[in-house]
């Protein structure tokens, strides 16, 4: 746990010791009164907090902001629904990475029992993406929409202007990603298809709204493979350090 988050109310009440948080920070990082940790408001300031008393009920402590936290990235990401488990490794990765949105959407080759998955329910996929934003030491977690079809997930995208539109495909790529020109004034929005990639009819849809076909070489990654490997190059390739 390289920070604990709180809520906007937890951050000014005492931690339960039975809270994981808690927990952690006693029996993982061996915290007593007067040490400090990094600790943080979900979608809000970053600093230290200080441990001013621990009891067999709770842990009080003190926050102190230092910092507005480590900002979103602009980068969007439409990633076609992967299986279940393979869903919270990529939420945990994506979020971790700073990603500013997560678009999940239905593909015609995608598995329809996916999207009716217990992950993607109110609590359990927010909880993956707070777990990343945890993992990157920030506080801003990224905002997760989900779609039944490509075409409702890039309708509902065209309210945005982007610099840069990508689409994953292997399959007579435009270039490789790498090579791919990004406007650094403006977000970027990368698709990935599901295991079994995007139909003709998909690749003539991303085209007709203005995606670039980009590959990434000849080897066959998992949905989530791609996904984190794909958003690490475009954000290493806006210069962003966050």
């Amino acid at each position: 746990m390289n920070i604990c988050l709180f809520t906007q109310q937890e951050i000014k009440q005492p931690l339960s010791i039975k809270d994981d948080r808690a927990m952690h920070l006693i029996k993982i990082l061996h915290k007593k009164e007067g040490d400090f940790f990094t600790a943080g408001e979900i979608g809000g300031s970053a600093g230290q907090a200080k441990i001013i008393s621990i009891d067999k009920e709770k842990l009080e402590f003190e926050f102190f902001p230092k910092t507005n936290g480590k900002p979103l990235n602009p980068l969007v990401m439409i990633v076609g629904f992967p299986r279940p488990i393979q869903l919270k490794r990529l939420l945990r990765d994506i979020s971790a990475l700073g990603v500013c949105e997560v678009h999940l959407t239905g593909t015609e080759l995608g598995e329809k029992s996916y999207m009716k998955s217990t992950i993607v329910e109110k609590g359990n996929a927010y909880k993956m993406l707070l777990d990343g934003t945890v993992q990157a030491g920030s506080t801003h977690v990224p905002e997760l929409f989900l779609h039944n079809s490509l075409l409702e997930c890039l309708e509902h995208l065209e309210r945005d202007d982007f610099g840069t539109k990508i689409a994953l495909d292997n399959i007579n790529p435009a270039c490789s990603l790498n090579q791919a020109h990004l406007v650094g004034d403006k977000k970027v929005v990368a698709a990935i298809g599901s295991e079994r990639g995007w139909t003709d009819k998909e690749r003539e849809l991303l085209e007709k709204k203005g995606y670039i076909r980009c590959g990434m070489g000849n080897r066959i990654m998992r949905t989530e493979t791609a996904a984190t490997v794909a958003g690490a190059i475009i954000l290493n390739n806006l210069g962003c350090r966050q």
